[in-house]
């Protein structure tokens, strides 16, 4: 009920990635590990460890192929093919930002030029992770009797595919045009990576996806640094004054109880074409 607690991440000492899955070597002692050298620590011990200063950390939780050997969980990988990976870019370098500060307790001495992680380690369900990760620009002409719309959406700040995680994950670019007089038009396009069992059934239900995903279906997620143009065309003659509104939804957990918890709104992009 406690979730991923501080006593795992600082008991946690070695990272493998040789089998199918990472493993860890953990020890629950008094005793803490960490990335900061050269502390005095109270109440308790603490270790340097080399481990927390990289991307392994997040190995173990954010790598995962079930027992079919499908790769439900790819972030680590994704990363580690990326220009980020290889630049040794680590994931804290986005998802926890260091800053000067006290470790934990004010009375812990630290070495004077050392820095500390912030540990609210925003997801993609962060607004502020979001709208810098993703950029767009919209722009509009006409074509005929046609009004066209081409969004350029770049996965600009994301070292691993967008969206990553659970195959269940989706961002939704939806494109409207409502004209003034009385046309109310939509499309979208979705980037997801779409799942299904052994025999080519889909699956739509997360836990379901963890145990029985045997292939993918289809995946229109976009890698790191990559940049896609996606065009829109809706049958509005020259002469109808039309809002154009290009809005970008987050669908965190699909199947949450409340929309809100379902699906976030980050970036939405206005333009008025006569």
């Amino acid at each position: 009920w406690e979730g991923v607690t501080c006593d795992y991440c600082h008991s946690l000492r070695e990272v493998s990635i040789q089998g199918p899955n990472p493993t860890v070597t953990l020890t629950q002692t008094s005793v803490k590990s960490g990335p900061l050298k050269e502390t005095a620590p109270a109440p308790h011990g603490t270790v340097f460890s080399a481990v927390h200063t990289s991307s392994l950390v997040c190995a173990p939780c954010h790598e995962y192929k079930n027992a079919l050997g499908f790769p439900v969980l790819s972030t680590y990988s994704e990363w580690q093919n990326s220009s980020y990976g290889k630049e040794g870019r680590p994931c804290q370098s986005c998802h926890m930002s260091k800053v000067s500060g006290d470790v934990v307790d004010p009375h812990v001495q630290r070495s004077s030029v050392a820095k500390i992680n912030l540990h609210q380690m925003p997801g993609s369900h962060s607004l502020e992770q979001l709208t810098s990760a993703v950029r767009a620009r919209m722009t509009t002409s006409r074509d005929g009797d046609k009004l066209r719309v081409v969004v350029d959406v770049t996965n600009e700040k994301a070292g691993h595919y967008l969206p990553t995680g659970s195959p269940l994950r989706q961002i939704v670019l939806e494109v409207r045009a409502d004209s003034y007089a009385g046309q109310h038009l939509r499309q979208e396009r979705t980037y997801a990576r779409k799942v299904s069992d052994s025999q080519g059934t889909p699956l739509l239900r997360e836990h379901v996806a963890f145990l029985k995903a045997a292939k993918a279906l289809s995946d229109t997620r976009l890698a790191p640094s990559e940049k896609r143009s996606e065009t829109f065309t809706f049958p509005i003659p020259p002469g109808n004054q039309t809002m154009v509104t290009a809005t970008f939804w987050y669908y965190y957990s699909p199947l949450a109880r409340t929309e809100s918890q379902q699906r976030i709104v980050f970036l939405r992009l206005n333009r008025i074409v006569r």
